[in-house]
């Protein structure tokens, strides 16, 4: 309610690729990192979608995932990714300016996963600095993410970096 006692509408909140979190993250020793521009894409049987809740290990293909760091525990597993995606901004508009990869073996039946966190925590740090680092998807997997992009804004994807489109590419 305002200050005349009338009833304000709710502001919608939408499914945005580029808006993670409104809060800074704080790291250690260097002050902050600004994570409002990154957005998660799981790709998954060679379909990519946008899943927020990856950014703290809580996408709906790693909820209830008993993670290790053994290859090895996890045989069964089939390999999704996560891919890490910064939204940039210049003078004509918006773009996808970083991408990276980081693969994970899932074992939903088994209830066992596989991922190197670290390897996660570098990866999207490469994303916030705009490196490309995709070249470890097949073609299928390169295909969905390249659609997903184009599809969530042809805008960005037109103003995206030559590197991003060739990377992509069957």
């Amino acid at each position: 309610m305002d200050q005349q006692g009338q009833e304000q509408p709710e502001k919608k909140r939408s499914l945005s690729l580029n808006v993670v979190s409104n809060k800074q993250h704080k790291g250690f020793g260097a002050g902050s990192i600004d994570l409002s521009n990154v957005a998660c894409v799981i790709i998954d049987n060679g379909e990519a979608y946008i899943d927020v809740g990856a950014m703290h290990a809580k996408s709906k293909i790693e909820r209830g995932i008993k993670f290790s760091p053994n290859k090895e525990d996890t045989p069964n597993g089939r390999k999704c990714w996560i891919v890490w995606v910064a939204v940039d901004r210049n003078e004509e508009g918006s773009f996808y300016g970083g991408a990276t990869a980081c693969e994970m073996l899932i074992d939903t039946e088994a209830r066992r996963g596989w991922k190197i966190l670290a390897d996660h925590v570098n990866k999207l740090d490469y994303a916030l600095k705009r490196r490309f680092i995709l070249g470890d998807l097949d073609s299928a997997e390169k295909a969905a993410l390249r659609k997903l992009l184009m599809e969530h804004n042809a805008e960005w994807w037109e103003r995206s970096p030559e590197e991003l489109k060739q990377a992509l590419e069957g």
